[in-house]
């Protein structure tokens, strides 16, 4: 299902017109390419947040529709433009598309397999993404929402490269297309932070099991005498301060 994106058309613009507009409820936009003059728009901003929640708009072909004609046009959302202090959209980019075209793109990567790596299932490994998004270049119609990357082959200190991802037809990756064969996942051991967060608890666990024993109770007084006395159950703590034996300090 094709999402379809309502605006309105702006005369005026500066940035106290658009200050205005952000007050107003709305989000100011521009619309360009297509072999057509750039033009300006707005957007309700509260349905544009729950448009936005889906990562399919920000990957698929968006039907623009401008005032209240019943015309639309293809568009795709180039940029998107935040308040640096707030998590609010201050401005959004659109390009126009052409059938015939090709679109360049950033579109996500999702990562299948992962526990069935022999690396991370029998080794210990841990996956790690180098990257979570890629620039791909095709034409409108072959603009996948996503594209998936196995990792479900990999042993331990294995790598995933752009060259082994399976693309869907007609899509090529802009940074393998310029010769650059870049990592995406592999398989490591884990971090010495990871293994001490596991081992960790673990071993204050097996203490407090051992303390709960009269074995353990034993050990644990054992070594809180002072040094050539082994604790005796039911002994009284001498109140006697320490000192040289058989003479007290006044």
């Amino acid at each position: 299902m094709t999402t379809e994106i309502v605006a309105e058309a702006r005369t005026e613009q500066g940035r106290a017109q658009s200050r205005k507009l952000r007050r107003l409820g709305r989000v100011p936009a521009i619309v360009y390419g297509g072999g057509k003059e750039p033009s300006q728009i707005t957007l309700d901003g509260n349905k544009l947040n729950q448009q936005m929640e889906h990562e399919s708009f920000y990957t698929s072909i968006l039907n623009l529709k401008v005032g209240s004609g019943s015309e639309t046009q293809a568009v795709v959302v180039k940029e998107v433009q935040r308040h640096p202090a707030r998590s609010v959209v201050i401005h959004l980019d659109f390009q126009r598309i052409v059938a015939d075209q090709e679109i360049t793109m950033t579109i996500p990567l999702h990562f299948v397999g992962e526990a069935d790596a022999p690396g991370v299932k029998d080794q210990g490994g841990v996956v790690e993404h180098s990257m979570t998004e890629l620039e791909i270049t095709c034409l409108p119609a072959n603009l996948p929402a996503f594209i998936e990357v196995s990792v479900a082959h990999l042993a331990l200190n294995e790598i995933v490269h752009l060259s082994e991802i399976k693309y869907p037809e007609g899509v090529r990756s802009t940074q393998l297309a310029h010769g650059h064969d870049l990592a995406v996942a592999a398989v490591h051991p884990p971090r010495r932070e990871e293994v001490e967060a596991v081992v960790a608890p673990v071993e204050g666990a097996e203490a407090a099991a051992a303390a709960a024993t009269p074995e353990g109770g034993e050990a644990a007084a054992d070594a809180a005498a002072p040094a050539g006395e082994a604790a005796k159950p039911g002994a009284k703590p001498s109140a006697k301060p320490a000192g040289k034996p058989g003479k007290d300090k006044d």
